[in-house]
């Protein structure tokens, strides 16, 4: 096996093991680490709202894997889904005032989650990793 195949199945890996410790932390708050990307994305966005095809993009995400994402959320009032004005075929997400609420409790959980994962690095590793990880995005 070459290295750059190691390194793709190590990058896998390591994404999948990351997820799991940082569900846990977020676990308290009764969302998945991929429910707080969303939050996330969400907040960020202009109004709160997005395209659901845009968030899937962001999130990683087919637009059906999205859509059986937010349908539970959207239930849990965390988001709703709107109709665009000029577009009926564009289907909206916005973040809702509980998901707000939500993610401002559950970002605290995910910094913490980031801090301790992240322990053993230093500040110029992670500078390292990051630029290094954004270059292959």
């Amino acid at each position: 096996m070459s290295q750059k195949e190691e390194l793709i199945i190590s990058i896998s890996k390591l994404q999948s093991q990351l997820a799991k410790r940082v569900d846990q932390h977020l676990s308290v708050h009764g969302i998945s680490f991929s429910e707080f990307l969303v939050l996330h994305h969400l907040h960020d966005a202009p109004n709160k709202t997005m395209r659901r095809i845009d968030l899937a993009e962001s999130v990683g995400l087919s637009a059906s894997g999205i859509t059986r994402l937010v349908n539970p959320m959207q239930k849990n009032h965390l988001v709703q889904k709107e109709t665009n004005a000029r577009d009926a075929r564009v289907s909206l997400v916005q973040l809702s005032e509980t998901g707000e609420e939500l993610y401002r409790y559950a970002k605290i959980s995910f910094e913490q989650s980031a801090e301790y994962i992240l322990t053993s690095l230093s500040k110029k590793q992670i500078t390292t990793l990051l630029t290094l990880t954004n270059s292959l995005l």
